[in-house]
């Protein structure tokens, strides 16, 4: 199966993407995702994405160019780490809405 991408955004093009297939979710959970997304680029650089894998959980991919030496990997784990903690019933959620919404799986 192949990764599903929910939202991301890049600090290289000053750009923010979100998938239509997820345009059912509330217009506060699209904020909310856009606000998260294009704010840790602002703070660390490269282009992060959120994406659903084969386990239907949504995962957090950050990308650099090898160029980029303003791009902070440390600062981009310690990041992930924390929107993953303040975010874990967003994502819950997120999954919920993946299966049940988009897979058209039966609860």
């Amino acid at each position: 199966m192949e990764n599903i991408t929910l939202c991301g955004a890049s600090w290289y093009e000053q750009k923010y993407y979100f998938n239509p297939a997820f345009d059912k979710l509330p217009k506060a959970v699209k904020d909310e995702l856009q606000i998260m997304c294009v704010e840790f680029t602002e703070d660390v650089g490269g282009v992060l994405t959120l994406e659903f894998e084969e386990d239907r959980m949504p995962h957090f991919t950050v990308r650099h160019m090898e160029t980029d030496f303003r791009f902070d990997e440390i600062g981009a784990e310690l990041k992930i780490k924390e929107l993953q903690r303040e975010k874990r019933e967003l994502m819950e959620q997120l999954s919920l809405f993946y299966r049940l919404i988009v897979l058209g799986e039966k609860p």
